[in-house]
């Protein structure tokens, strides 16, 4: 009875996949990050006398109150760059495993 990590060659391939899956995580996670960033950079620069619009659902509402918006959007920019950190780590981390088990099936 084997419990299939015996295998060398099994381990590096689910390892590749979870190192693949952690890439596209990150790769998300920086587009989000940068659309963010990108949001309340135009917030800043909007005229003050000029409206700013919010969608939600499929409609579009005027937003009341900029300062909450904008606190809105530094909220979700901490909490994203705090799940890249993890993400990032958690990968390093497959990384390190995945070039390991390369170096222990090369060597045999």
């Amino acid at each position: 009875m084997s419990d299939g990590m015996s295998d060398p060659r099994e381990r590096i391939q689910m390892l590749a996949g979870q190192l693949q899956n952690a890439m596209q995580q990150l790769q998300t996670i920086d587009t989000q990050i940068r659309e963010i960033q990108a949001t309340i950079d135009a917030l800043e620069v909007q005229d003050e006398s000029r409206p700013v619009y919010r969608q939600i659902g499929p409609l579009l509402l005027e937003v009341e109150d900029r300062t909450i918006l904008k606190d809105e959007l530094e909220s979700s920019l901490q909490t994203l760059s705090e799940h890249m950190e993890r993400v990032q780590k958690s990968e390093a981390e497959i990384r390190e495993l995945y070039e390991q088990s390369i170096k222990t099936l090369e060597s045999q």
